[in-house]
């Protein structure tokens, strides 16, 4: 019996060798073992021979080790496991409006957007997931803080009776110094949005109006202030770049030098978060921004007086949306049934993604009105009167529930129920006295036509772009002049393999879809991101926070660009919000009462190698040099990394450290290399937000809850492993 209702993996050929290569190794194994042996024609005994070795193991592999590997997969198919669609990329796409509008625009959902066609790479399309409302931001509140404390408490309203609001919300009046008379690093001013504007991930232009000849001590190319944002969770940057801030750190610098007065205003563009909820501190509500003056660095100098406005007003310019890498496929008929039971139809553009509210299938009978139809995973659970199918994800197949011929006594054994008895007994075809037939799903009746309302096609790790490439309007919107990404796109993973699922389902079977053991855990979380995971590590809860398990998650990105000696962002290692989310909603169906779950990111250790090399003679030329380096430096990016790395491939483990005879061991097994100098390790670390590059030790510990990495365009560094080769030594 043949059940096409189960899913339908690749079979494997684990030895694809044939008779004629089979025989040609032979061939050319005689110089080697047997010189004297020179007649290779046909017509010699010996070649007559080699042909009946390579034909007696051709017969061999045909057999060898396929039954078992044969008998996994059907194994697997019985089980209903089906390969895992690929995982698309999200980011957030800005758009920028032509010009300021009267009233609140509302950009809809599903506008495509896409990166630049080039010669030897396709665009990669986005579709926005939700619609962007960009709103009028009204300021309705400027208050005074000490401290920039997560929640605020001690407040001072600096507007009323003070300043007065014209119509259009520009708030203006005597001099209103941001900061005290002496101000303190610590210090800042908040200014609350009203409540009623719709400004969620909105890009508002801040126009403030200071007095002339008012200097603050300040360098303004480096101003000690940050702009943050109340996101709901924390308090988010939302100034992107220094140049956004015309005012520069409200010095008004440059507009004094072009001869603009400052009381004209100058603007500081700010992109508020996707998340921007109303929040109330004290006795005050809306929305939250608000300005931080921070301790000075080294190359800032501290405010000597607090900077003076007399006016500000804010105005919104565009606005943010998260996008996903997919295309949107609307109203596809697949075409029209005859009848028969398990009927099978194929969808014009797998893969096909998650499914999400909207994306189902109806199906219109000869003269009726369009039935909806449920997706299941499979009939198992399926009655005859049932409108269930299976969509899947991988092959785009849409199927229909099959009719299935089951022996009397499993029949009676399993319908233990009275309802069910009834139902069965109405719904089966006696063949025999052994043997009957049932329906598992409904049939659409004959002529009925197939139509999948919407569903989204793409992803894969293509899809994990970088900031800035996503440029492309596919869909025309009115007002809008401008899109791009401000930050990259991650999350993005291609379709399931064969054999990751074969890893994928003891770990399945071991813990029966529950959370109970720190490996139950970890499975179960790389489950949950459904390909966009790549590690996991679950932490052991200390003994003052029991009953709190906390993960650390190590995203899967691409790995194309180390072959091309690039690692890794550190921004591709970042976990979104929504992959967070995902997993966190997965695990608490199958957690443990009383268990809390938490997820973050591992502490990421970067490391920079310097090394002296010897090379031999005949590669004592430029072009030598330069490939020894390239060479050298892609083994490095790949032996430091958070996902292939390590001594095993399968990621640098957490807590190892990374001593210099690794980096040695690394570099001997090449054999261009004669000699190697001395093997120096930078570690580098993220403080205040930096990454900055320490001094020289033997031995990098990145801690029990971190692990090594090893990236581009970090600390300064265009590549942060350099390895260069020397005609007699070299240095980096």
């Amino acid at each position: 019996m043949v059940f096409d209702f189960l899913p339908n993996l690749p079979k494997a050929n684990l030895d694809d060798r044939t008779y004629d290569d089979l025989l040609q190794e032979c061939l050319l194994r005689i110089p080697r073992y047997c010189p004297e042996w020179n007649n290779y024609n046909p017509s010699d005994p010996g070649i007559t021979l080699l042909e009946l070795f390579a034909w007696l193991m051709d017969q061999m592999l045909s057999r060898f080790n396929q039954l078992p590997r044969r008998n996994y997969v059907l194994f697997l198919e019985l089980l209903g496991i089906r390969l895992q669609p690929p995982n698309p990329a999200q980011t957030e796409i800005t758009f920028y409006l032509v010009s300021d509008l009267p009233q609140a625009y509302t950009i809809p959902e599903g506008i495509e957007i896409a990166t630049e066609r080039l010669p030897d790479a396709e665009a990669i399309v986005f579709s926005t997931d939700r619609p962007l409302v960009i709103g009028r931001p009204l300021i309705g509140h400027i208050l005074h803080g000490q401290t920039p404390d997560i929640t605020p408490q001690m407040l001072r309203d600096r507007l009323t009776n003070w300043w007065t609001m014209a119509e259009d919300g520009t708030w203006s009046g005597p001099e209103l110094s941001l900061f005290s008379d002496r101000p303190e690093s610590g210090q800042c001013f908040y200014l609350v949005f009203t409540p009623d504007s719709p400004i969620e991930g909105n890009v508002i232009a801040l126009t403030v109006k200071g007095q002339a000849a008012t200097p603050t001590g300040i360098n303004p190319d480096h101003p000690p202030r940050r702009w943050e944002a109340w996101n709901g969770r924390y308090w988010q940057s939302v100034l992107l770049a220094e140049a956004d801030d015309e005012s520069q750190g409200f010095s008004f610098r440059d507009a004094v030098k072009q001869g603009r007065d400052p009381q004209g205003g100058s603007d500081i563009i700010l992109h508020l978060p996707v998340e921007f909820p109303v929040a109330q501190f004290t006795a005050y509500q809306g929305r939250w921004l608000r300005c931080v003056y921070t301790e000075p660095t080294l190359d800032q100098s501290p405010y000597s007086a607090s900077p003076r406005i007399v006016g500000i007003n804010s105005r919104a310019i565009g606005g943010s949306t998260v996008a996903r890498q997919c295309q949107v496929i609307n109203d596809e008929l697949l075409g029209v049934t005859d009848g028969t039971p398990g009927q099978a139809f194929q969808l014009q553009r797998p893969p096909v993604l998650t499914r999400m509210a909207g994306e189902y299938l109806t199906v219109t009978p000869i003269g009726e009105l369009p039935q909806i139809w449920e997706e299941v995973p499979d009939f198992s659970n399926s009655q005859p009167d049932h409108r269930h199918y299976v969509l899947d994800s991988v092959t785009g197949i849409v199927q229909f529930g099959p009719q299935v011929s089951e022996p009397t006594q499993l029949v009676r054994e399993t319908d233990y129920s009275p309802r069910w008895q009834s139902t069965a007994r109405q719904n089966t075809i006696i063949l025999s006295a052994d043997h009957q037939k049932r329906q598992y799903g409904a049939i659409p009746p004959a002529g009925a036509s197939l139509r999948m309302v919407r569903y989204r096609t793409g992803g894969g790790v293509q899809g994990n772009v970088k900031p800035g490439t996503i440029l492309v309007m596919k869909t025309a919107v009115p007002y809008v002049g401008a899109v791009v990404n401000h930050v990259p796109a991650r999350g993005g993973s291609d379709a399931e393999s064969l054999e990751m699922a074969a890893i994928r389902v003891p770990q399945m079977l071991r813990t029966r879809d529950r959370a109970v053991t720190p490996q139950d855990f970890e499975t179960l979380a790389i489950v949950a991101g459904q390909g966009a995971i790549a590690r996991c590590r679950c932490l052991r809860a200390s003994p003052g926070n029991q009953g709190v398990v906390e993960l650390l998650l190590i995203p899967r990105t691409s790995l194309i660009p180390l072959e091309q000696g690039v690692g890794i962002s550190p921004e591709e290692l970042a976990i979104s919000s929504e992959l967070n989310r995902q997993v966190l909603s997965y695990l608490d169906e199958r957690r443990l009462l009383g268990i809390q779950v938490k997820c973050r990111e591992p502490e990421y250790v970067g490391v920079v190698v310097a090394s002296e090399i010897t090379t031999p003679p005949q590669y004592h030329n430029p072009q030598a040099r330069l490939e020894i380096q390239s060479q050298l430096q892609i083994a490095l990016y790949r032996f430091l990394n958070p996902i292939i790395g390590g001594h095993q491939s399968e990621g640098w483990p957490f807590g190892q450290p990374l001593y210099t005879a690794d980096i040695i061991a690394l570099l001997q097994q090449f054999p261009t290399v004669m000699s190697l100098g001395a093997v120096q390790l930078f570690p580098i670390r993220r403080q205040g937000g930096r990454w900055v590059r320490g001094q020289p030790i033997a031995m990098i510990d990145p801690g029990p809850n971190g692990t090594i990495c090893s990236w581009s365009d970090a600390g300064g560094d265009r590549h942060l492993i350099n390895i260069i080769g020397g005609g007699g030594s070299g240095g980096s």
